[in-house]
């Protein structure tokens, strides 16, 4: 009897000293790397789409858009690939918001906020908040950009910001705001519609600067400065 209260001692200390370094060695495993959501999302011509992120951000696409997603423990990234989207974030200061563009980088200090990429620079317009606009990825240069105003990246520089009317209609409502586009930014924004496909035009015409908002189903009323027709653009 006492050998076999002898064994079951033994047994019960070696599960005892096993489950112990079972322990220690779970304990000194490097924590688990936080998980990463990536996805994509895409409209075709003619096409409008909302979508809410994990984070409680909401996104509207234009036609014709592509943007990439990845959002972290640490930070939020999105890259607008094509076209343009509207972004409503929500507010996390742990994880800056930061969307790509061509080589431009809006990074969000809370805020909603539409961009544009065209066909040779960056539309950023700020309708709450406030957005620092440029290059750098610390946010250490460019500009910030406030409620009620907005700026253009073109030429590897964030131009100073200039006011506009937030409250006035734009392409979520059926209408174009041309001001501050040139003719090739205008055609590769009125193809992002359904319909025949507009061809782009040749590079003198492609940087005549065009002005004023105008219903999608009117390009016609488009008007242009620098010699444009008084009948518009089609």
């Amino acid at each position: 009897m006492r050998a076999v209260r002898k064994r079951s001692l033994v047994t019960g200390v070696a599960v005892l000293v096993a489950g112990l370094a079972a322990g220690g060695w779970w304990g000194l495993r490097p924590a688990p790397a936080p998980a990463v959501l990536a996805q994509h999302f895409e409209t075709g011509r003619g096409q409008q789409r909302e979508i809410r992120l994990a984070d409680g951000s909401m996104l509207r696409l234009n036609g014709a858009t592509r943007i990439d997603v990845r959002l972290a423990a640490d930070r939020r990234d999105v890259r607008l690939v094509a076209g343009e989207a509207f972004f409503d974030v929500a507010h996390d200061p742990a994880r800056p918001f930061i969307v790509h563009a061509g080589a431009s980088e809006a990074r969000v200090l809370g805020t909603a906020f539409d961009v544009n990429l065209m066909h040779d620079q960056v539309g950023l317009s700020v309708y709450r908040g406030a957005v620092r606009f440029g290059m750098d990825r610390h946010g250490e240069d460019g500009v910030v950009v406030k409620a009620g105003f907005r700026s253009r990246f073109r030429a590897g520089a964030a131009r100073p910001p200039v006011p506009f009317a937030p409250e006035a209609q734009d392409w979520r409502n059926g209408w174009l705001d041309t001001d501050g586009m040139e003719l090739g930014d205008l055609v590769d924004t009125l193809n992002r519609r359904d319909g025949p496909a507009i061809m782009a035009p040749p590079p003198p015409l492609a940087e005549m600067a065009i002005t004023g908002p105008n219903p999608w189903g009117s390009p016609s009323s488009t008007r242009g400065r620098g010699g444009a027709a008084n009948g518009g653009t089609r």
